[in-house]
């Protein structure tokens, strides 16, 4: 019962801030430019990014204390979410961009948030906290942990880079965030974990995401832009720290949009490309994302959606059952049935000069 009246809160008011924005956006002029992708349709309410990061800085404030750990999610969010706002009205080079998720990751490290250990599948436990440095500047003194540090901040990147990727498609982004919410809350609420604060924060987030796919769901009526997916990704990457550090069950929740990313990342670098270049296809005119490929094979975008929402749904419900070995096990086959649907799709996908 505790948790119904912020899981209404957070619902609610986000579902009445969008009917507002978009009303407002309109005549503000925040509104996506669809014939810069090719795209042969009337504008719509853009980035609802905006909307996102103020509702869940007010929730935040309401229901949880103001603690170092969250004025730190809270000045790390906005910094992503002010820094891709701009990004849409005068296009910063990525390289920038890259460097602002670093920031950001360095400001979740500083306040505290880390992944001290990892458990090992085969038994025992991984200790990151091992390798320390301690900076001492008059009485001011810091230790930093290395290791964990490293691990937490390639967390972040890796999961806020992913879920941007994911937003190729409207209403993947925040459907897939409605998911790995809600895995987070029932993990956090289990007698294994029983973290009530982490509970409710991973449902604020899971009912602000659904409220919001309500509008975001192909075809959408409004678009969070890379300020709310880089939100949203933060959020969920950090929500998985505090639930006891289930790194494994949000991989597995993301396995294969993860690996998607880091299909992508791996593609363009053989191909001498940046790894941030943007781009739907390669020089061979086929889809390179995993979304993509899926329209190219013939899917239909809400097709594409359900198939994406099915797969992480799917191993987010697995890995509420399974012990360390098993969410490791599952993982290995993440990984293979990933490797199988791209080649796939790889050798079935259409080459075709933009989608529509």
């Amino acid at each position: 019962m505790q948790y119904i009246i912020p899981a209404l809160s957070a619902f609610v008011l986000t579902l009445l801030s969008v009917l507002i924005v978009l009303k407002f956006f309109p005549k503000i002029g925040l509104m996506d430019r669809p014939d810069k992708y090719g795209l042969n349709r009337k504008p719509i309410p853009y980035p609802g990014g905006i909307l996102l990061y103020f509702v869940f800085v007010a929730l935040a404030l309401i229901f949880f204390d103001p603690t170092v750990k969250l004025i730190g999610l809270i000045v790390g969010g906005g910094l992503l979410v002010l820094v891709n706002f701009i990004d849409d009205r005068i296009n910063l080079p990525p390289w920038f961009r890259l460097i602002v998720q670093l920031t950001v990751a360095l400001i979740m490290v500083g306040v505290g948030i880390g992944i001290e250990t990892i458990t090992n599948p085969f038994g025992g436990h991984i200790d990151l906290s091992q390798l320390q440095l301690t900076i001492v500047i008059g009485t001011f003194s810091k230790t930093i942990l290395l290791l964990s540090g490293l691990f937490t901040i390639a967390w972040i990147l890796l999961i806020v880079n992913t879920m941007n990727w994911l937003d190729g498609i409207p209403g993947m982004t925040s459907g897939i965030t409605v998911i790995g919410g809600l895995t987070l809350f029932f993990l956090s609420i289990s007698k294994i974990v029983n973290q009530p604060d982490v509970a409710m924060l991973a449902l604020i987030i899971a009912m602000i995401a659904l409220a919001f796919w309500c509008f975001d769901f192909y075809p959408p009526k409004i678009l969070m832009g890379d300020s709310g997916s880089m939100l949203l990704g933060l959020l969920l990457a950090v929500t998985a720290i505090f639930s006891g550090g289930k790194i494994a069950t949000a991989f597995l929740i993301l396995g294969f949009p993860i690996l998607d990313a880091l299909y992508v990342i791996t593609y363009r670098i053989l191909n001498k490309q940046a790894p941030w270049k943007g781009g739907e296809w390669d020089h061979q005119r086929k889809a390179v994302h995993l979304h993509h490929r899926l329209l190219h094979f013939g899917l239909s975008e809400k097709q594409a959606l359900l198939v994406i929402y099915a797969l992480c749904a799917t191993f987010g419900i697995i890995a509420l059952f399974l012990g360390t070995r098993g969410k490791f096990w599952a993982i290995i086959v993440i990984a293979f049935l990933s490797f199988m649907l791209g080649i796939l799709l790889r050798a079935k996908g259409k080459k075709i000069d933009y989608l529509g």
